[in-house]
């Protein structure tokens, strides 16, 4: 593998107005002067962490999607975070892959926010997706899913945990705490991104969007301020940690109900 390098863009987003978040990312995206290979936004990207499901949801082929697509095609890099969608007469909290040569993947939230009833607003995703780009296998996940890390286990099937987040500010010291712990428990390089300010709820954000390293040291850290990270992943050194430490060679085997593989 050669390395890969991740931008993280932690910005604000403007409750319920997918146009003026789109604008808003345009100037960012504009002042990118090496995008570099994988452009993270964070979860609900374009409406803020919101319960008006069925009043926000886009279609696949909707404009955010066709904007993601479109910025994916020129940046010549992938563009991704999470969007209300709505498919198959449900809405879903949905991690979109939008891939510069006009392919869009995509990862459904599994673990709905019970503390905000969103289960009751979204279909809960069921199937584990690992996307691969440049030779890189990224495990995307959104959000709560951080919390429950037997869903989120390395089975040697990827390099990079990639979390998109509305993660309150009141819990940034478990935000970054599980993310360190994921990235030493699965011996991965582990990426966050989660925005900053007040919803539409009056609940406030405060950041922390970062990378760290499969021993749990930090590689960049975005603070509580707008900021545009970039991040170079060193695929050889996490080839040659693996063989050095092989403790995944001893990890418990498990099947996960309701997720269609063992």
């Amino acid at each position: 593998m050669r390395d890969l390098t991740l931008t993280l863009i932690q910005a604000d987003t403007v409750w319920h107005d997918p146009p003026a978040n789109r604008r808003a990312y345009d100037a960012r995206f504009a002042q990118l002067a090496m995008p570099g290979d994988v452009v993270v936004l964070c979860e609900m990207f374009s409406t803020g962490f919101t319960m008006a499901a069925r009043e926000q949801a886009e279609p696949m082929n909707g404009p955010t999607v066709t904007w993601m697509l479109e910025h994916a095609a020129r940046l010549e890099a992938v563009v991704c975070g999470s969007l209300v969608i709505a498919d198959q007469e449900a809405c879903h909290n949905r991690f979109i892959w939008a891939r510069p040569d006009g392919v869009v993947e995509h990862y459904d939230k599994r673990h709905l926010f019970r503390m905000a009833n969103e289960q009751a607003y979204y279909a809960a995703g069921q199937q584990r997706r690992v996307l691969t780009w440049r030779d890189w296998r990224i495990f995307p996940q959104v959000c709560y899913d951080l919390r429950f890390p037997v869903f989120s286990r390395n089975r040697s099937d990827y390099d990079v945990l990639l979390y998109v987040a509305n993660w309150p500010a009141p819990r940034t010291s478990q935000w970054l705490a599980l993310l360190r712990a994921r990235a030493i428990e699965n011996q991965c390089y582990v990426a966050g991104v989660n925005r900053i300010g007040l919803d539409g709820n009056g609940v406030p954000y405060a950041g922390g969007s970062g990378c760290w390293d499969p021993l749990g040291r930090s590689l960049v850290e975005a603070g509580e301020v707008h900021q545009v990270l970039q991040v170079e992943l060193d695929g050889p050194a996490l080839g040659a940690y693996r063989s050095s430490f092989p403790a995944w060679m001893d990890a418990d085997h498990f099947h996960i109900d309701g997720e269609g593989r063992s």
